[in-house]
């Protein structure tokens, strides 16, 4: 029996968050570029991309999150204990393996105002 509102995850869905080399990192300072989060991750071993979010209304700002990927999910792994709840340029860093991204319902720019009701 389910609890209300609790999904099951499949067993592909959690093999592939299992076996994910990217993680989510939050906390980052503004100021924070795409080199130097790289400099500092590739001290848990050989990051092969990283991407620093950036809010396109705001003059291209950093917001404040990013991710990094590595070429083996023991290295993310190795990255979370290294930097997880660690100071970085006087901010305290959450990182976390990065789940995928959930599909959005779109197509209104109404802001969820939904006029079947």
């Amino acid at each position: 029996m389910r609890a209300a509102g609790f999904k099951f995850a499949s067993s592909a869905k959690v093999k592939k968050i299992m076996n994910n080399s990217k993680v989510y990192v939050g906390g980052l300072p503004y100021k924070t570029t795409e080199e130097e989060l790289k400099a500092h991750f590739a001290q848990a071993g050989n990051v092969t991309s990283v991407m620093i979010a950036r809010d396109r209304m705001m003059n291209n700002r950093s917001r404040g999150f990013g991710f990094v990927e590595f070429s083996t999910p023991e290295e993310a792994e190795k990255s979370i204990s290294m930097f997880h709840d660690q100071d970085f340029d006087g901010r305290r860093l959450v990182v976390n393996i990065a789940k995928p991204m959930e599909k959005r319902e779109g197509g209104s720019s109404r802001g969820g105002y939904d006029r079947t009701n």
